[in-house]
C-alpha cells in the first residue's frame, strides 16, 4: 500500500522530533506533540483504570483525552504544524 501525501509528510515531522532534545521544549509543548501522535497513530484512548498511574502520565492521558475528537488525520496535521513551528 502506498503511503499519502500526509503520512509521508507525517512520518517526516516525527523523524524531524526525533533529532529534536526533549530539553529544548516547553513542556506544554510535549505533551501536545505527544497527544497528536498517539491520536494520529492509535485513534481515540482506550482508558486504562490503572490506579498506580504516576502523575507525568495522568498529564499525557489527560492531553491525549482533550483531542479524542480528532480524527487521525485531523491529528496529524495539527503534529506537522506544531513541528513546522519550531
Amino acid at each position: 500500500m502506498e503511503e499519502s501525501e500526509l503520512d509521508i509528510r507525517f512520518n517526516e515531522a516525527v523523524t524531524k522530533a526525533a533529532e529534536m532534545s526533549q530539553a529544548s521544549l516547553p513542556q506544554d509543548v510535549q505533551l501536545r506533540l505527544y497527544a497528536y501522535y498517539k491520536q494520529a497513530t492509535q485513534g481515540n484512548l482506550h482508558r486504562n483504570a490503572s490506579s498506580a498511574a504516576d502523575l507525568r502520565n495522568a498529564f499525557k492521558t489527560n492531553a491525549w483525552m482533550q483531542i479524542s475528537h480528532l480524527s487521525s488525520d485531523e491529528a496529524k496535521e495539527c503534529y506537522i504544524q506544531i513541528i513546522n513551528s519550531l
